[in-house]
């Protein structure tokens, strides 16, 4: 199976580099400092999990010099996706599919108005894993899984053989019947941890274990599912609390790519998941009052350590 991976930060680096382990004939979009030791030296993993070592690796900083792929992953920042949409045209020329995996809930629609409405999927990825330096991975705990769906059946074959190649990587990995509803599950859960572990600068085991920042994590939580079943989202009600179950079962050293992000004085994703939850609140009349606090202390931080 022919995969491009789009961006090898933390998500496309670890799921690309198994894919590629396997014997997957993949090809790796990068850019910069990343790219460079892609071309150089290869990609390594350091994982719980089991490490990774690629000396060679396929990489290119141009899309269209892949060629026509039967699934390219997206896996750049938000920030990345309306830019980087178009020149993705060539990779899913001959029927096949673009699955974005990033943050948030609006990068199908931005890929829709680029390419053609079924050659996107959708696409959750949950792991924590990020660039410790170039050409190393580094990923922490184990967690490492793959939801995928798509949103119109006319290319349902790359997105099964997908999931096949993953299943065969050893990846968690699994199609999903409503990958809408798969958006949204994991968006309530990124939207508040990553909005909280941002805004108090620790990681998610401070956050559980202090009384007032749990009942905090537990009312952003509410305040996502409630919108998104307000939009007709296919959420069951008990989400929240089941998502703070989960919480309970992360590392306590975990942090969100937000977090990190913030730290490194680079970019954060705030307006595509504090800042998108209040935005579709007030167009639906939906009170989000925890996410508009959080996203009011990160706006400084949007584009970078304020001067």
């Amino acid at each position: 199976m022919r995969i491009a991976v789009i961006g090898a930060g933390g998500v496309g680096g670890y799921f690309g580099a198994q894919l590629a382990r396997a014997g997957a004939d993949v090809a790796f979009v990068a850019r910069g400092r990343q790219l460079a030791a892609l071309r150089e030296r290869g990609l390594v993993v350091e994982s719980e999990a089991g490490p990774v070592a690629l000396p060679r690796v396929d990489a290119t900083d141009d899309p269209a010099a892949v060629g026509p792929v039967d699934a390219a992953l997206l896996c750049v920042k938000m920030w990345d996706v309306e830019a980087t949409a178009p020149r993705l045209a060539p990779l899913v020329e001959r029927g096949g599919v673009v699955i974005p995996f990033q943050n948030g809930v609006d990068a199908p629609a931005m890929l829709r108005a680029a390419l053609p409405a079924d050659a996107v999927a959708g696409g959750t990825a949950q792991i924590a894993a990020t660039i410790r330096a170039p050409g190393v991975i580094a990923h922490t705990g184990t967690l490492a899984r793959l939801r995928v769906g798509t949103f119109a059946d006319t290319r349902a074959a790359p997105v099964d053989a997908f999931v096949a190649a993953s299943r065969a990587a050893g990846i968690d990995c699994a199609r999903v019947n409503d990958v809408e509803a798969a958006l949204w599950e994991k968006f309530s859960f990124l939207a508040s941890f990553a909005g909280l572990t941002a805004a108090a600068r620790v990681p998610i085991g401070r956050i559980r274990a202090d009384p007032a920042m749990r009942a905090t994590l537990h009312a952003a939580l509410r305040e996502v599912v409630t919108l998104g079943r307000t939009r007709g989202v296919a959420l069951a009600a008990d989400l929240a609390q089941r998502q703070l179950a989960f919480c309970d079962t992360l590392p306590d050293g975990m942090r969100s790519s937000q977090l990190n992000d913030l730290l490194a004085g680079g970019r954060i994703e705030a307006p595509w998941l504090s800042g998108a939850v209040v935005r579709m609140g007030e167009a639906d009349g939906v009170p989000t009052p925890v996410h508009a606090t959080l996203y009011a202390v990160l706006r400084p931080y949007v584009d970078g350590r304020p001067a």
